[in-house]
């Protein structure tokens, strides 16, 4: 894994986001953008928009921003904003090492995220084809940070497998380097280059052998921790400066 095969320098001060979706709303779509279900499937209270307030490039790289404002759509109330994107149809892949550099916002109820679905939904609809979540943060824990598999052949039978580490100095509102090693036979998570979890692989039970696509998000509220939002810790700045990936 040491060949440099895609890049997204948001620092440098020439970054675009051609290579990515920007999500807006609420809802969680199927393959053909029509709603499934209110809050994104995880409850979530915030509307994702593309506007300059919630999503930026500045000279700290690429800014997720949540605030504290009122939407009205599709007859519904919304009390924060938020930013989502991802790169399906643009970049996915199958094996490999993503390193993805970013600083963290912390404050009850905010929910960062920098994880992975399947480009083709290869083994059916969630949670059959797969999820992998690099790096997971509840913003009331700022020294903690998680990261998951989610697969099974259906809801009812969907499995969690999650593994938490503990910083040993400092934060997450620090940069800090969150990689994924992913290979034929196991999925390993590192924070600054220490490994604190690996999973092996089972071929015929876990769908991790397809192509997924990386989606950025900062969530607000949601069943991950199942807070009140702290709204005196708003605006929150999710910073991603840079990305990479090797095969």
């Amino acid at each position: 894994m040491n060949k440099l095969i895609w890049q997204q320098d948001f620092a440098n001060g020439n970054a675009d986001l051609s290579a990515w979706n920007i999500r807006l709303g609420n809802d969680l779509l199927d393959n053909d953008g029509n709603p499934i279900m209110p809050g994104w499937g995880n409850g979530e209270q915030q509307y994702y928009t593309g506007h300059s307030d919630n999503l930026y490039i500045d000279e700290l790289g690429l800014n997720l921003r949540a605030r504290r404002e009122d939407v009205e759509a599709d007859g519904r109330q919304f009390a924060y904003t938020s930013a989502r994107l991802d790169t399906r149809d643009h970049l996915s892949f199958c094996y490999g090492k993503l390193i993805v550099r970013a600083k963290l916002p912390v404050g009850q109820g905010l929910w960062p995220a920098i994880w992975l679905l399947p480009q083709h939904q290869a083994y059916g609809p969630w949670p059959a084809s797969g999820e992998i979540d690099i790096m997971e943060a509840k913003g009331r824990l700022p020294r903690q940070v998680s990261g998951t598999l989610h697969y099974g052949k259906d809801w009812d039978h969907k499995v969690v497998d999650e593994f938490s580490y503990e910083l040993e100095q400092g934060t997450i509102n620090e940069f800090r380097d969150y990689t994924l090693e992913w290979d034929v036979s196991s999925i390993r998570w590192l924070v600054d280059g220490h490994c604190y979890a690996e999973r092996r692989l089972e071929p015929g039970i876990m769908p991790f052998d397809e192509p997924f696509y990386v989606v950025l998000n900062l969530a607000v509220g949601g069943w991950y921790d199942r807070v009140e939002v702290d709204e005196a810790a708003l605006p929150a700045i999710m910073t991603v400066s840079g990305i990479w990936l090797y095969q």
